[in-house]
């Protein structure tokens, strides 16, 4: 299946966009609106509550929540786990890594980076701020 139907549009089944609900919008932004400019996306839309960056026909949303139970994310409770994401080359990624910290994210499972997945997986597990985390998987075998 290609990457567009016969009219130009997505294919079906592709994401349109992931919604994420978070504590605090000003804080998820400065380390999302990063990450997201590395791996491509653009700023898309911006309003009181909510900011979105768009990839191609996907786009990611970051809004502030209005009913809070808590101040930060679980990954262990039912829910969003994590989002994963390709990185074009285990450089860039390794560059993302390096970079992560100065953004509010942290490297997780640091003893066994870059491998935590498995030997054939070169990825980085990262979290920001709020307990969400995202995984970088390095596209290239090299």
């Amino acid at each position: 299946m290609s990457g567009r139907t016969t009219n130009g549009g997505p294919v079906t089944g592709t994401l349109h966009h992931v919604e994420i609900w978070v504590p605090d919008l000003s804080r998820a932004v400065a380390g999302w609106r990063w990450l997201l400019a590395a791996l491509g996306y653009t700023e898309f839309q911006h309003w009181s509550d909510g900011r979105s960056w768009r990839l191609g026909d996907t786009y990611l949303v970051l809004e502030q929540s209005p009913a809070l139970t808590s101040d930060r994310h679980d990954r262990r409770r039912p829910g969003l786990n994590h989002l994963a994401f390709h990185v074009e080359s285990r450089a860039l990624l390794d560059a993302l890594v390096e970079q992560a910290p100065a953004h509010g994210w942290t490297l997780m499972f640091a003893d066994r980076h870059p491998f935590a997945g498995g030997e054939q997986h070169y990825a980085a597990y990262l979290e920001d701020r709020d307990g969400f985390e995202v995984e970088l998987v390095a596209s290239d075998a090299s």
